[in-house]
């Protein structure tokens, strides 16, 4: 067995194929490649943190949930480096992209389904595909994270309205009064719930770091076509700009002017 092997990196280093002649284009191949990397680790980790949130075994719930906050760091450094790219550099090439888009990466709307989004228009795209199809909606008619942490709040004692805890979870979650209010419990009587207290800390790092990811991607997209419509017709900025606006554990920020 050697690295080369081990790491089937043939099979890796053989995938960036820029179809131009323009340099720029193996670091935009390569900086999507890359991010498309870490996203199947978040994934995997999000899974598994949930399923250790259902079955009140948080210490690895935990260890995952932190581990994605860090890998969602290097997702934001990604940018960084792809902000080296002028407009003139990605016009060069742009046109053999073609109808491709970032709207249309599988993997960042499993993310956005594990952490709770839910919105038939997330599937549109994967229409054409069965098999994907059918992954991503077994997740999206699932409890996400947070629908199983505000579950474990009830099983702990802590008063979450029925309403919420049985929620279709194909259903988007609207934040609820109810739930600050458990939020608020917790917060105020942290050592007594102190693993409660560490699963809220958790979640607000997940958002906040998915967050500044989606915040460095507008400001990199701008910076290199400004307001344009994106490649596959989507808004571009516009769309990115709205996305900022929407939280997973809305009532976890809410809670925050309470204390």
């Amino acid at each position: 067995m050697s690295y080369g092997g081990y790491l089937q990196l043939d099979t890796l280093l053989s995938a960036q194929n820029p179809l131009s002649d323009k340099h720029d284009e193996l670091l935009f191949i390569v900086i999507h490649h890359v991010q498309e990397l870490w996203m199947k680790l978040i994934i995997r980790e999000l899974e598994v943190a949930t399923a250790c949130v259902r079955a009140d075994d948080l210490r690895p719930a935990f260890k995952g949930m932190a581990r994605v906050s860090r890998i969602q760091r290097q997702l934001v450094e990604a940018w960084d480096v792809l902000s080296t790219m002028t407009p003139a550099d990605y016009l060069s090439f742009r046109d053999v992209l073609g109808q491709s888009s970032g709207f249309q990466s599988w993997q960042y709307r499993m993310m956005e389904i594990l952490l709770g989004a839910r919105d038939e228009f997330m599937l549109k795209p994967h229409a054409h595909d069965a098999a994907l199809t059918a992954r991503l909606r077994q997740a999206f008619d699932s409890p996400s994270l947070y629908q199983e942490s505000l579950r474990l709040l009830a099983r702990r004692g802590i008063a979450v309205p029925d309403g919420v805890l049985n929620r279709d979870p194909a259903t988007p979650h609207a934040e609820d009064e109810g739930v600050v209010r458990a939020w608020e419990v917790i917060y105020r009587n942290s050592a007594q719930h102190f693993d409660l207290y560490e699963l809220a800390e958790e979640l607000v790092d997940l958002e906040d770091a998915f967050q500044q990811w989606r915040f460095r991607h507008v400001t990199t997209v701008e910076r290199v076509i400004g307001m344009r419509t994106g490649t596959g017709g989507s808004a571009g900025v516009a769309y990115l700009r709205r996305a900022l606006e929407r939280r997973f554990f809305p009532e976890l920020w809410t809670v925050r002017g309470r204390l």
